[in-house]
């Protein structure tokens, strides 16, 4: 394919910076530079996930989220297409219904828990960015996020770590560490690693104007 976008994908356990990482890279990037996808909005809706032994229902397996609709998304964006999906509001019944709309871009970034562990999706892929940071650190910012932000019950919060984000972590996204291109430490914070990448995807950028 002429002029193919060029496909990175990020990942990294809950709690790594990933969204955050994220959120400063799209500031630098116009929407026609740089298109994200995150498979945050992915996710199947509850009824149709899986649950423990305890009843609880488990958002931290690589079937909780719609591959096959995330995959046809890429396909289409890397097509030239224009993609639209709803937003994930993450189980919140009382959150208005939002829109989001995607647009071709010479760079496509793909983030979520599951980027590397997808097989189809992997191959896609010509650069894997993995965030790393501490068991502990990663826990912290857990409970900010899911109790601050989303207003969950503290105990819950630390059953899904234990029981469900955490096993997902070892089998899904830590074994594939060793295949990543870049390896970004945030245990501290992230700017080194970004002022790296933003400097490499300007690079791209200014090769795909040249091609």
């Amino acid at each position: 394919m002429q002029n193919k976008p060029y496909i990175i994908g990020i990942t990294g356990g809950s709690g790594s910076g990933k969204t955050t990482f994220i959120k400063q890279i799209r500031e630098q990037f116009p929407e026609k530079q740089l298109c994200i996808l995150s498979m945050d909005e992915y996710y199947r809706p509850r009824e149709e996930q899986d649950k423990d032994d305890e009843g609880i229902v488990h958002f931290d397996k690589p079937k909780s989220i719609d591959k096959q609709a995330l995959l046809r998304d890429i396909s289409q964006l890397m097509a030239g297409s224009i993609v639209s999906l709803p937003r994930y509001n993450f189980n919140n019944k009382d959150a208005d219904p939002v829109m989001l709309t995607f647009h071709p871009a010479p760079i496509i970034i793909v983030e979520g828990l599951f980027t590397f562990h997808y097989k189809k999706l992997r191959k896609l892929l010509d650069l894997k960015i993995y965030f790393h940071a501490k068991d502990n650190l990663k826990v912290i910012r857990r409970i900010k996020r899911d109790q601050v932000e989303r207003n969950y019950p503290i105990e819950d919060v630390l059953y899904r770590y234990e029981k469900h984000v955490l096993p997902a972590f070892e089998k899904y996204i830590k074994p594939y560490i060793e295949g990543a291109d870049i390896v970004v430490n945030n245990n501290k914070n992230f700017e080194k690693g970004f002022n790296v990448i933003c400097g490499f995807l300007k690079n791209k950028l200014a090769e795909h104007k040249q091609s």
